[in-house]
């Protein structure tokens, strides 16, 4: 079954500690709720980027905040199963289908 990487990109750093625990809870719901079709998640820490002229310490304009890796029957599923995640509340998601080599 083709995968898909899920990149996570922005976070809401304000958030309350009520409000991460909630949005917590709620993202473990969305993970649990995937079955068989996840592949694996996690948050990553603070990126770098590289370029030609060297490597920054910014991230970029719109940093990584984590990926899940789906196996789903093609874009339109994974679309489907990733439009639920709570991360949508907080950032962006971008999506691709991983590639055989």
């Amino acid at each position: 079954m083709p995968k898909f990487v899920l990149a996570y990109h922005g976070a809401n750093n304000e958030m309350t500690p009520e409000e991460g625990q909630a949005h917590m809870a709620a993202w473990m719901a969305w993970q649990d709720g995937l079955g068989d079709a996840l592949g694996s998640s996690m948050p990553v820490g603070k990126s770098k980027t590289i370029s030609k002229d060297g490597v920054a310490d910014d991230g970029g304009s719109n940093p990584l905040s984590g990926v899940t890796i789906l196996e789903a029957a093609d874009m339109d599923t994974a679309l489907e199963l990733a439009k639920g995640c709570p991360h949508v509340n907080i950032g962006t998601i971008e999506i691709a289908q991983a590639m055989e080599m």
